[in-house]
């Protein structure tokens, strides 16, 4: 089958012949034994391959050039490496040649070109031209504008008619960014070519080889010769002889767009091909001698070195903003202490910090959206495709339809995506979504026919024509920028930093508190029982005196007395409430299957005489559940709650109401949410929190039949010793309703 694979897989780092504008030798070490050798030595040094192969290369130069060549040799280094060792005249014709060698694979290759001896004149032109270009290229502050400059001195340099800078896009294929030309020939600026036109190895090449010359495309091959059937039985690889011939394809391809001879140099960032700098002549071979090949060159890898600071540059506003809403962004999750909220909640919030349409927040089942954005459901169905197709902790993409089909019908505002996993165990994300960018595309000819199939046969031709192709492009949206993927990752960086910091926090306080109360139970307990026997002696002496003075006593010395009495025997039912506290606190729980129908039914067997006495209906709603809890201290929460609503009741006909409802719980199971409720006097919401402190009554120390206060205070601490949580609703005047779980022990 023939398709554009056959072009990736054509071998053209051995092509088994060079272009003809020089001689090629491959030599043993370090004999320098000539094993390998181009055909066409006979017109270019006047001795046949016949009589060369097997010779030392001391057969072409005298032993004074010999030892010059070994000492380069030595020292410097030149595997897989051009390195220009000399300029020699070579035999008795006196013609210069530069000698350009390189290692490869064990095999020393000698390449000869007939030197042009540049004056030192222009060797100091070229010196002066490259060093300007390279710090006029600092100067730019874009990369067009780089470029642009490149160009210019490329072709100051080389004099082709036409230089450009073909910059490499994401999806392989190319686009001139910049240009200078003659008025003679066609302008290609803006005009992109499919990635096809420079097939994947000859990208390899470029990243190996810098600098490539085609000094004229009708040039007719010369072949390698070998020594013998085992050299020419391994072909040579030419990955980085200057001479290497050319693709027939390839030349095909320069000879359709008009092309008679070319040369590329690379462009190189983070050891990836960026570009290339592409030279085009159509008005006759050109033929550029080594030292300005050499010039180009070097001034690839200066000016390679940088295109990461020219695009960083043309950023550098928009990174400086980024980097301020992210800063915000880490504030207001620290003052939030939740992510979801600090990011969606506050100003500036999510939508302000990447650039795009709309913006959603999906954590631990909660999903929040800013600007415009798919429906929810949507999302969260987006959400779980990702989860499942992510490799990365960054998933980018302008064409999110191509590649997620159910979010066409909303392409119109989210053809792009950015998407940023948190953490790999739960599907948390945030999500940038940029709308549809219809868009119109130049390119230089026909992207969907780069090659034609040659009839009768399995060989490509390139395309033949290169007029410009308009296409329209949609689906897609604005490009996501690398300085804006980096603001991605330096964001979640944060929101992973911070929530470590958190939970390590956390962890710190509940280790303080823990200590604090277990301090301050064990401080209750002691000093709550120490303080017992001498508040008992104080309330037996007043009794005694009463008793056996109270006849030599006026009337105001027996009130003060029994009032000794009365506070002593207050101060003793507060100490008790405060041993029983701290014994709710430090006890160990025994946790056992509860049925709640019977623990309930002993409290209100406890209650009746009371019950019964202020003619109170008690309704119960619903069977009661069987639960994981300790029986006495569920029993205690009852008996506290009813005895409550008994006590703050001034209705005629008092009713109190026991049962539970299902409520959904945080892990999105559901768990049993009980509550006692009242028609009584109420409380006013500020009372709300209140009312849990220990010893804090809202009425007069005898109002509602007196007490200590600390009942409540009481219920909440078994509840939450259970894993539960209490909490109220109530309307003064009309009733109060205690709501409480038990946490996980709910069966």
């Amino acid at each position: 089958m023939v398709d554009l694979t056959n072009c990736d897989r054509e071998p053209i780092h051995i092509p088994g012949t060079i272009q003809p504008h020089g001689v090629l030798l491959a030599l043993t070490e370090p004999d320098l034994s000539i094993i390998q050798v181009s055909a066409n030595t006979t017109t270019l040094l006047g001795l046949s391959p016949q009589h060369l192969l097997g010779q030392p290369l001391g057969v072409l130069f005298t032993p004074e050039q010999i030892a010059l060549i070994q000492e380069g040799l030595s020292s410097t280094q030149i595997e897989e490496q051009k390195f220009h060792n000399l300029t020699l005249a070579l035999g008795g014709s006196g013609q210069p040649f530069d000698l350009i060698v390189h290692r490869m694979a064990g095999t020393l290759i000698l390449e000869l070109e007939a030197s042009a001896q540049s004056d030192q004149a222009l060797a100091l032109r070229v010196y002066r031209m490259v060093k300007q270009t390279v710090i006029a290229c600092q100067r730019t502050t874009s990369v067009r504008e780089f470029a642009q400059t490149l160009v210019t001195a490329v072709r100051g340099l080389t004099g082709f008619d036409r230089v450009m800078v073909y910059q490499f896009q994401a999806d392989g294929s190319g686009v001139v960014i910049a240009e200078e030309k003659s008025e003679t020939v066609e302008a290609f600026l803006d005009l992109r070519y499919p990635a096809s036109d420079i097939p994947r190895q000859a990208r390899e090449l470029y990243l190996r080889n810098w600098v490539r010359l085609i000094p004229d495309v009708n040039y007719q091959p010369v072949a390698l010769l070998a020594l013998d059937a085992d050299h020419a039985r391994e072909p040579l690889d030419l990955s980085f002889a200057s001479l290497r011939s050319v693709s027939p394809i390839h030349i095909e391809y320069l000879k359709n767009m008009g092309v008679h001879a070319s040369m590329s140099i690379s462009l190189v960032r983070h050891n990836q091909l960026w570009g290339l700098i592409a030279c085009h002549h159509e008005h006759g071979p050109v033929y550029l001698p080594y030292d300005i090949r050499a010039a180009c060159e070097f001034l690839g890898h200066m000016v390679s070195l940088q295109i990461g600071d020219k695009e960083a540059t043309e950023d550098t506003a928009y990174r400086l903003a980024l980097q301020e809403v992210q800063s915000a962004l880490v504030q207001h999750m620290s003052v939030a202490n939740d992510v979801l909220d600090g990011l969606t909640r506050f100003q500036p919030n999510l939508s302000d910090f990447i650039t795009a349409g709309g913006t959603a927040v999906c954590m631990d089942g909660r999903c929040v959206t800013l600007g415009t954005t798919p429906p929810q459901a949507l999302i969260l169905q987006l959400v779980d495709w990702l989860h499942q197709e992510m490799e990365d902790t960054i998933f980018a993409t302008n064409a999110l339809p191509s590649v997620y089909p159910p979010i066409t019908p909303f392409m119109t505002i989210a053809s792009g995506l950015l998407a940023v996993r948190l953490v790999r165990a739960r599907p948390n994300y945030l999500l940038w979504f940029r709308p549809e960018v219809v868009q119109t595309v130049n390119w230089g000819g026909n992207p969907a026919k780069p090659v034609e199939v040659v009839a009768g046969s399995d060989l490509l031709s390139p395309r033949k024509s290169f007029e410009v192709w308009k296409q329209t492009v949609t689906n897609t949206s604005l490009p996501w920028h690398d300085c804006e993927l980096a603001a991605a990752r330096d964001l979640r960086r944060a929101i992973i930093d911070l929530v470590l910091y958190k939970v390590d926090e956390l962890a710190r306080l509940n280790e303080e508190l823990t200590r604090s109360n277990v301090e301050l139970d064990s401080f209750a307990y002691v000093a709550s029982h120490d303080l017992k026997e001498p508040l008992r002696g104080l309330h037996n002496y007043a009794h005694f005196l009463i008793e056996d003075y109270g006849e030599q006593l006026d009337a105001s010395g027996t009130e003060k007395l029994e009032t000794l009495v009365r506070l002593t025997q207050r101060m003793e039912n507060l100490i008790d409430s405060l041993l029983h506290y701290s014994r709710v606190g430090r006890a160990e729980l025994t946790r056992v299957a509860v049925d709640l129908n019977a623990e309930l039914a002993d409290v209100l067997h406890l209650l009746e005489p009371r019950l019964r006495e202020d003619g109170v209906a008690i309704r119960v709603t619903r069977t009661l559940p069987t639960i994981q809890a300790d029986p006495a201290r569920v029993r205690e929460v009852f008996a506290n709650l009813i005895a409550n609503a008994l006590k703050y009741n001034d209705k005629s006909q008092k009713l109190i109401e026991i049962g539970y409802d299902l409520i959904a719980a945080g892990d999105g199971s559901k768990t049993f949410a009980f509550y006692v409720s009242d028609n009584g006097i109420g409380i006013a919401e500020e009372h709300h929190d209140t009312i849990f402190r220990i010893f804090k009554r809202l009425h007069g120390r005898d109002a509602y039949g007196g007490g200590v206060g600390a009942g409540l205070t009481i219920v909440k601490k078994i509840i939450e010793r259970h894993g539960g949580t209490i909490w109220l609703t109530s309307q003064l005047n009309q009733g109060t309703t205690f709501w409480f779980t038990f946490g996980a022990s709910t069966l």
